[in-house]
């Protein structure tokens, strides 16, 4: 059985509509691999503007994340000490409640 020429003709629309946005997507491909050549154009061309930091000439190590940290040289405080800097925190939260009292207008 021989198909009809507008259907022959409608799959010919669909590839032309098609074909156009695949162009576009590989054009901006090619665009964004030339990103560092980019940052090197002037700014009215389309560069980095003015004031930008200059990139590294070496990239940065990578972070050591199996490294462990020295071991701490303060010393945990003892319950004395902790009680002790409880009630100076109590005593600086008074304080200040009772100059916020003092600074309300009535």
């Amino acid at each position: 059985m021989l198909r009809p020429r507008k259907f022959a003709s409608k799959i010919h629309c669909k590839r032309q509509s098609f074909i156009g946005p695949a162009l576009a997507c590989a054009g901006s491909i090619f665009l964004v691999s030339c990103s560092t050549v980019l940052s090197e154009m002037p700014t009215q061309v389309g560069g980095l503007p003015a004031g930008t930091p200059q990139r590294p000439a070496v990239a940065p190590e990578y972070p050591a994340v199996h490294e462990m940290p020295p071991p701490r040289t303060a010393a945990v405080l003892t319950e004395e000490e902790k009680k002790k800097v409880e009630a100076e925190l109590a005593a600086m939260r008074a304080e200040q409640a009772r100059r916020a009292k003092a600074s309300l207008p009535e």
